[in-house]
């Protein structure tokens, strides 16, 4: 490009830059408007090599600035957060090490220390555990998530001595999603889609009273759910609810949603056409079992070796198993009961009672008179009184007679009433979105796998 060019686009974005009384009003936009002018003429001159330019007078201005005063800060007394996963095989001092912690008095004060022993009783592997240590490797907090929930231990360096308390963790709460299919179980599916076993367990829990998960399943049935997971500084620490379930079963589809009416109301599952799930009684009270001996009028008895009616059906289930009543009632009985052993019989509303054999234990504080709520764990599996090996002998009574617990028609809960079921629709319609659209994500891996 000429000189005379360049000159003539120069003058042109100078006519075009704000005039001086625009200064005043918009000083940064007018100072930046000129400044990219008076660039961009520098810009268009230094395309031209060669061409003569007056030269440029350069000056050095020095200005001393002032500083505002700063104080060091002291990383000392916040030291160095590690986090480490606790391994199988673990001891303290291994924990210790690879959490950055060379403090010989902080290891024998958690091995020694009573209000420290929750640390080496519950080093179990997977648990994430924190520390903060100084530049020496000294102890000065050690964060120890409890197996109690949603509490953790906290062991803190006070000069030359230390101090245990435990805090509530303070969670947040994401929803997940996930989906499986039935090849030999269903905690094995769930594992296989990394579905935590509590889900799997309320899964079991919600459509219980539709299908009996110790018979009924198949290969090939399928789950799809919407749940809860609670977190503490973005590690998973438990799962939480179950918020939308589908689970299909020998190709017969069950649908629910969790809703609850008020913050006062108690929640519960219910179909997308709003009827509830929950009947007056779980089908089992055990909350994943199998079923070793049925109901009936003739079998052959295990202890005496003679044909003998059995009015209950066993669960085979390790001692100390928990089990749950299958419904609100009142204690009847809780002591030990010839062939029952150790016994609990529950009173509940109308003619129907349960009754529960063969137990290890009972609740704490559980006796006569006491009030249960359904889902309450009332005793723990054993092997007393005649038993040949640990189970639970269950049995479900109308007016005192024994029915088989398993086919006997359980009542239902009423309805929603209208205006309620209004509500329940628009609350629960994210829901079911959320849910249709996992099915409809699926098909495509289910079409694969067949």
């Amino acid at each position: 490009m000429s000189l005379q060019k360049s000159r003539i686009l120069a003058q042109s974005l100078l006519r075009h830059a704000p005039k001086a009384g625009h200064l005043t009003r918009h000083p940064r936009a007018s100072i930046a408007v000129g400044l990219v002018s008076l660039t961009a003429a520098a810009a268009v001159f230094g395309l031209a090599p060669g061409e003569d330019t007056a030269p440029v007078l350069q000056q050095t201005v020095i200005e001393q600035l002032a500083v505002n005063a700063t104080q060091a800060i002291d990383t000392g007394t916040w030291g160095y957060l590690r986090e480490e996963r606790v391994q199988r095989g673990d001891t303290i001092a291994a924990l210790l090490s690879r959490l950055g912690v060379a403090d010989g008095q902080a290891a024998a004060y958690l091995r020694t220390a009573p209000e420290s022993a929750p640390v080496h009783r519950q080093l179990a592997p997977g648990k994430i555990v924190s520390a903060r240590s100084d530049d020496a490797g000294r102890l000065l907090m050690l964060y120890f998530p409890l197996n109690s929930q949603d509490q953790v231990l906290i062991v803190e360096r006070r000069g030359e001595t230390f101090s245990t308390r435990t805090e509530a963790l303070k969670l947040t709460t994401h929803v997940q999603q996930g989906s499986g299919e039935i090849r030999t179980s269903l905690f094995a599916a769930a594992d296989a889609a990394d579905i935590p076993d509590g889900i799997a367990s309320q899964l079991a829990d919600i459509f219980g009273s539709e299908v009996d998960f110790h018979r009924d399943l198949q290969r090939g049935d399928r789950f799809h759910l919407v749940y809860e997971m609670l977190y503490h500084q973005g590690q998973p620490i438990r799962a939480g609810r179950i918020l939308a379930a589908e689970f299909i079963n020998a190709g017969k589809r069950y649908s629910a949603v969790y809703y609850q009416a008020s913050h006062d109301a108690k929640g519960g599952y219910y179909t997308p056409n709003g009827r509830s799930l929950r009947k007056s009684f779980l089908r089992s009270p055990l909350e994943f079992s199998r079923v070793t001996s049925g109901f009936s009028n003739a079998r052959m008895h295990p202890v005496f070796h003679q044909m003998r009616a059995h009015k209950g059906v066993d669960y085979g289930a390790p001692v100390g198993t928990r089990v749950r009543a299958v419904g609100d009632g009142v204690v009847a009985f809780a002591g030990r009961q010839g062939g029952y052993g150790n016994l609990v019989v529950l009173r509940h509303s109308g003619n129907y009672s349960t009754a529960y054999g063969h137990l290890s234990r009972f609740a704490p504080g559980l006796k006569v008179g006491s009030r249960v709520s359904q889902g309450d764990i009332i005793a723990f599996t054993g092997q007393t009184g005649w038993a040949t090996g640990p189970h639970l002998h269950y049995e479900f009574r109308i007016a005192d007679q024994q029915v088989n617990p398993l086919s006997v028609n359980l009542p239902g809960t009423p309805p929603l009433a209208a205006a309620e079921f209004t509500r329940f629709r628009k609350e629960t319609a994210p829901l079911q979105e959320q849910l249709a659209l996992i099915k409809r994500d699926d098909a495509p891996a289910l079409a694969a796998a067949r």
